[in-house]
């Protein structure tokens, strides 16, 4: 379930002009159009009216250098509101270039068009863009591929080739029409119907074989996947067949190198790993399924699959046509849908290359819970719009606040305009009231108040966050994701967050600088970060 639930407003009462900074490299500008637009697209048997971009399912993948500047002009040829956000660009003075509708901009209506304008500084690897308006991310986003600048070198032995693997999640139905539905009746949203990697689901699925995803590798070569999870709501194990896979980034920030079987990517993580062709040429699968840490909620638990398929071995039409034996992919083992060990191993292993700055002393310690919550059924409301659990309507927050997005003008216009009445600037900073948060909470807990509420950092602030799952409702994994910032993950652990013994878990040496961290079901996270980029930021 999406936790929708709360946004920062970072160094609002700080804005400053940028000066010109040189690079050893001429940067370039990449020009590109996207068209928002409905297209035919067949998956499961069924063809829909899909939203895509310029008719492609995933869209476009950009590929730019260190220090390059995107445009990206943007037409809205679709029947709903839209903006497109760069998932992880630091947005450096650019935060209107953001896409968050209603946050750093109002969304481009049918019929018009944004134009999209920013400067990568100082990030190299994996990202990736997509929409930003109800759920129209379930079908419009691709890749975003930052390269080293032009002349400069990978810290690791430079790949053969390389392969980008999008893991997306498909709904046989309008995925509009899936979150309408749960607005409107206060049930939780219905789960996806398939995973896909590359818009793809793969073999397990009906009618699905012949689009399945091909990954070409040559005995002894060593290749880089860029692995993104761009489903909607869903973590997700992904794994190679008897292959292992050495992590050397994450999230535009290379990592210390480490090997593992599998991986653990919450929505919006990217994993960069390098595969060797040192097992017996023939086809692998590559596959992907859900780790799913809420008890007792429905979830989608099938496994999409692309191939990884030895160069010795490849089946063409020619080849195909004359009788030669196509093998059969062998299939990795996937961990349980519900193993938090395997989940939690893999994401406190990450460490940075080498030394780093981490923020010892701290200006702003904030903490803030995490979870679901249950409205009471409104007086004036039927009972078809209060379906969740005993006659209620589900929700999430943070700090017991529930989220509710402007719907006539957007956060920055309001701040930059001195607006009243768009948004307030008291979100709490600690918790209302504390409890048990990972024990049995009180009922009289569960229903959290609304509002746009935003938290006011001043510029160059050294900020500490403290993230807490709840087990209201249900515990669950949370994917957080600040946007316009990199930050470093200290620690997670589980329970109750307790700084008097937590804080000796501190890696306060080479921890991982990620952009979205998942969040342990009933458990914690820590992470810091200086509010150096002065906007608006959710």
């Amino acid at each position: 379930m999406e936790a929708l639930s709360s946004i920062f407003l970072l160094g609002l009462c700080l804005l400053f002009a940028s000066s010109a900074m040189s690079t050893s490299a001429d940067p370039k500008a990449h020009h590109h159009e996207f068209v928002i637009q409905a297209t035919p697209v067949k998956r499961l048997c069924k063809t829909q009216h899909t939203i895509t971009v310029n008719g492609q399912f995933p869209g476009p993948t950009l590929e730019v250098n260190n220090g390059d500047t995107l445009v990206v002009k943007v037409t809205n040829k679709a029947r709903y509101n839209v903006t497109i956000h760069w998932h992880g660009i630091r947005q450096m003075r650019t935060g209107w270039a953001d896409g968050p509708e209603f946050v750093t901009q109002c969304p481009i209506r049918p019929g018009g068009s944004y134009t999209y304008r920013f400067t990568v500084q100082g990030q190299e690897g994996t990202l990736w863009w997509h929409a930003h308006s109800s759920w129209l991310r379930a079908t419009v986003y691709g890749a975003l591929i930052i390269h080293p600048k032009q002349g400069d070198s990978y810290p690791f032995t430079k790949p053969n080739r390389q392969a980008t693997l999008l893991l997306g999640e498909w709904w046989d139905g309008n995925p509009i029409d899936v979150v309408r539905r749960a607005t409107r009746t206060g049930a939780a949203p219905n789960v996806s119907n398939a995973y896909t990697i590359n818009g793809q689901p793969g073999d397990l699925y009906s009618c699905s074989s012949k689009g399945t995803v091909i990954v070409p590798i040559d005995s002894g070569e060593t290749n880089l996947l860029r692995v993104i999870n761009a489903a909607l709501n869903q973590p997700l194990f992904f794994s190679v067949a008897n292959h292992k896979l050495t992590v050397v980034g994450a999230d535009a920030s290379y990592t210390k190198p480490f090997t593992t079987k599998v991986l653990m990517l919450g929505p919006g993580q990217t994993t960069d790993v390098l595969i060797t062709g040192d097992q017996p040429p023939s086809r692998y699968y590559l596959a992907a399924s859900a780790y799913f840490s809420a008890q007792n909620a429905a979830f989608d638990n099938t496994t999409t699959t692309a191939i990884l398929e030895y160069k010795s071995v490849r089946c063409n039409t020619t080849s195909c046509k004359k009788g030669k034996t196509v093998i059969k992919p062998t299939m990795p083992k996937l961990p349980a849908f519900n193993d938090t060990n395997t989940a939690s191993a893999f994401t406190k292993s990450f460490r940075s290359p080498r030394k780093v700055e981490v923020p010892t002393e701290i200006d702003e310690n904030l903490f803030f819970t995490i979870g679901l919550g249950l409205n009471k059924c409104p007086k004036h409301f039927r009972s078809r719009r209060c379906q969740g659990p005993n006659g209620t309507r589900f929700t999430a927050s943070m700090n017991n606040v529930s989220f509710v997005l402007p719907n006539n003008m957007s956060i920055l216009q309001a701040y930059q305009q001195n607006i009243p009445g768009v948004y307030t600037s008291d979100f709490p900073a600690n918790p209302p009231r504390k409890f048990d948060y990972t024990g049995n909470v009180s009922r009289s807990l569960w229903q959290p108040s609304s509002g746009t509420k935003g938290y006011k950092l001043k510029y160059g602030s050294r900020v500490q966050v403290v993230l807490q799952d709840t087990s209201i409702v249900t515990p669950e994994n949370h994917p957080i994701h600040l946007h316009g910032y990199d930050f470093y993950i200290l620690a997670e652990g589980f329970g109750n967050f307790n700084p008097k013994t937590d804080t000796k878990m501190f890696n306060l040496v080479d921890p991982p600088l990620r952009n979205t961290v998942a969040v342990p079901v009933n458990g914690w996270a820590v992470i810091r970060f200086v509010a150096d980029n002065p906007g608006n930021n959710s």
